[in-house]
């Protein structure tokens, strides 16, 4: 398929996830405007690499007003959104009577609210065009629980409802909303995981990767930032055009359980 004459923004996409989702858009010719932090630099040398235009803005997905202008600057410096990816995400783990009422509010913050700010700034014009895509980036965690993630969870919850009921909105449209649910993803961020683990316990890597891995996810394989990338791609093509308010489990069997 073509993306050609796209735009794509996706949020939290300097490194992981977000920037596989975001490299995945490019090689079909969308044009990508990222954000996030971490090294913006190498990221956009990658999107660039594909030959395609690519624009970043740094906005805190905790502040509505610096949301409300990175897609302004998406309108401006790109000619809108065609395809929004929600993506941004923080974590925190402690026990509900044990949690920072703070790290509660960041993580509801940018977890879940900031979709729904992208989302209603970008939803009138993919409306008045009659094309458009909305893909928010849930997890396992949306469709079931583990201990000591109850912001993450609820927000996670949050994200998979919001795109529901975004989807019946928008169903009589050519704009379709869908939720993509991982498991465990062999991110930077979970490699520092593993390492800990390893040593804490002992283990080899390899080890260590099978008893986290272990925990949850049957297949015992991590998913890729790259097999995320092409079930967006996915979910960007005429195939899908009928697919609205699905939360797609890629979690190695961890929710079939």
């Amino acid at each position: 398929m073509s993306l050609k004459g796209k735009t794509a923004l996706v949020t939290g996409s300097t490194s992981g996830i977000g920037l596989g989702l975001a490299l995945a858009l490019a090689r079909q010719g969308a044009s990508i405007v990222l954000n996030g932090f971490g090294d913006v630099e190498g990221a956009k040398a990658q999107v660039a690499a594909l030959g395609v235009a690519v624009q970043y803005h740094g906005a805190d997905m905790s502040k509505p007003a610096e949301i409300e202008a990175m897609m302004a600057f998406a309108a401006a410096q790109a000619g809108g959104v065609d395809i929004l990816v929600n993506n941004a995400g923080i974590q925190h783990v402690a026990n509900v009577e044990d949690f920072p009422a703070e790290r509660w509010d960041a993580i509801i913050a940018i977890n879940l609210s900031s979709a729904f700010h992208t989302s209603r700034l970008a939803i009138p014009a993919l409306r008045a065009r009659n094309w458009g895509r909305i893909i928010n980036i849930a997890s396992a965690h949306g469709l079931v629980a583990s201990a000591g993630k109850s912001a993450y969870v609820a927000a996670k919850h949050g994200i998979v409802g919001l795109t529901k009921a975004s989807a019946l909105e928008l169903a009589t449209t050519g704009v379709t909303v869908n939720a993509i649910c991982p498991g465990w993803v062999l991110t930077p961020l979970v490699q520092k995981q593993i390492d800990a683990r390893a040593a804490r316990d002992g283990l080899s890597g390899d080890e260590a990767r099978v008893a986290l891995l272990g925990e949850k996810q049957p297949s015992l394989q991590f998913t890729t930032p790259e097999q995320l990338g092409e079930l967006a791609v996915f979910l960007c093509s005429a195939a899908a055009d009928n697919v609205r308010g699905v939360a797609w489990a890629v979690d190695g069997g961890w929710t079939a359980q």
